[in-house]
């Protein structure tokens, strides 16, 4: 099963995470949105940890 994740990320590059199908990034408002079937936690873990101010959107 395919989830869909939004997250608020303050950044100034974009990559791509392993084992995520596709992430979008806007950079105007600041947004990651993130398909995978990994859990919300973990990926919110995994942007995290680079530093980055991150909140969960949805």
């Amino acid at each position: 099963m395919e989830n869909t994740y939004k997250f608020k990320v303050a950044m100034t590059c974009s990559g791509k995470l392993e084992e995520v199908k596709n992430v979008d990034i806007d950079m105007e408002n600041q947004l990651v949105t993130v398909v995978t079937s990994l859990s919300q936690d973990k990926i919110f873990e995994t942007i995290s940890k680079t530093g980055k101010k991150t909140e969960i959107v949805s």
